[in-house]
């Protein structure tokens, strides 16, 4: 790796570059014995939920949990995951962040919902993972950075990929130079087109653009142009996309986007993100670099396979195996407390996600255009 590339991946953030958050570049992570209030801002139709109750409800270095729901309907799931963790239950997202006063927030809302809330968590002086897409309009989001950048604060993405431990290992290697400079990258991420047949998908906000601000590209095609980015800390600069309603059914969104795009460094990918199934996922990311390349299967559990010509890497095909927490988004909660409780960088910056939904949302613009864009 040249000084160029360690200088970039200083930059971008993440795990392993402490650099990247506001006014923590020479920052000794030796964490705090104290424990947290944190606080989960919902509503009846907010995603993931249940994941990220049980996480905090097991989540070390987190004593008190508060959630608010104005619709009051998810009060007796707070109730029956958190116990003796749960602070207190309220109808008021703004009276929550007053009387709570959690370090930590989840939101997680409908797409549309999403902004008003994620400001007022900020303005708080809450840390924030908001769950994707955090907003059905790139303008709705874009001023929230700096927001969160001149209050010190972390807004963060759920992008729970990034906490698997193929992941995590996979970056590991790419570190140490055993892919070398990485040239092409191609990813799946495939689920199931039943979900979409039911009357009540059709229904739902995330089958409407306006509240969801896309479909498939959005919703989880986001996951792996995240965590390619991540892996080789670099930035895409250049995306173009088709984003098709391929089955036909009464929704307004795209059920099938597929998407090419090059970094900034120079390595060339495509993305094919549907619902193609009757049932299940098929997943996968490949890496090729000049020293190798490595092939992962997520979410299927398979080992990471990898292959490297660099002379410091063992001689063959590898098969790295792992057992990741079936719930990722609690152990994204995790390292989002140690994040807030000083113990660790966060698992994913502001910039970081900024940079991400311009990525997203340049590939609608050039669906929608048919021309390329340019990201800067």
């Amino acid at each position: 790796m040249n000084r160029q590339q360690i200088s970039r991946r200083r930059a971008l953030g993440g795990l392993a570059a402490l650099a990247a958050v506001p006014g923590n570049a020479k920052r000794v992570w030796a964490g705090s014995e104290e424990p947290i209030t944190a606080g989960v801002l919902t509503e009846a139709t907010g995603g993931h939920l249940r994941s990220y109750l049980q996480g905090f409800a097991s989540a070390r270095g987190v004593v008190r949990v508060a959630v608010s729901d104005p619709t009051g309907k998810k009060f007796d799931q707070a109730k029956s995951i958190l116990g003796d963790r749960l602070q207190g239950l309220y109808r008021s997202h703004r009276e929550l962040l007053q009387k709570a006063r959690p370090k930590l927030v989840v939101v997680t809302l409908e797409g549309h919902h999403s902004p008003p809330v994620i400001r007022k968590a900020l303005e708080a002086g809450s840390h924030v993972i908001a769950e994707k897409p955090g907003c059905a309009r790139l303008e709705d989001f874009e001023p929230l950075v700096p927001l969160a950048q001149s209050r010190d604060r972390q807004l963060m993405l759920a992008m729970s990929t990034r906490v698997s431990e193929a992941i995590k290992k996979a970056r590991e290697l790419i570190e140490k130079g055993y892919l070398g400079k990485p040239y092409s990258a191609t990813m799946d991420w495939i689920a199931d087109q039943t979900r979409l047949t039911r009357p009540e998908y059709h229904g739902h906000w995330v089958a409407s653009k306006a509240k969801a601000g896309g479909g498939k590209l959005i919703y989880h095609g986001i996951h792996y142009l995240d965590v390619l980015q991540y892996l080789i800390a670099d930035r895409i600069d250049r995306i173009s996309a088709l984003c098709e309603n391929v089955g036909g059914q009464p929704i307004d969104v795209e059920d099938a986007a597929v998407v090419t795009f090059r970094m900034k460094d120079g390595l060339v990918g495509t993305l094919n993100a549907g619902y193609y199934l009757d049932r299940f996922y098929q997943n996968q990311i490949r890496l090729w670099g000049s020293k190798g390349w490595m092939h992962l299967d997520l979410p299927s559990g398979a080992p990471l396979k990898w292959y490297s010509t660099h002379p410091d890497a063992p001689r063959g095909v590898q098969l790295f195996y792992y057992q990741d927490d079936p719930n990722l988004y609690g152990t994204l909660i995790q390292a989002a407390v140690d994040f807030t409780r000083g113990q660790a960088p966060p698992p994913m910056t502001s910039e970081e996600c900024l940079h991400l939904m311009r990525v997203i949302f340049a590939g609608y613009r050039s669906a929608e255009t048919g021309r390329t864009q340019d990201l800067g």
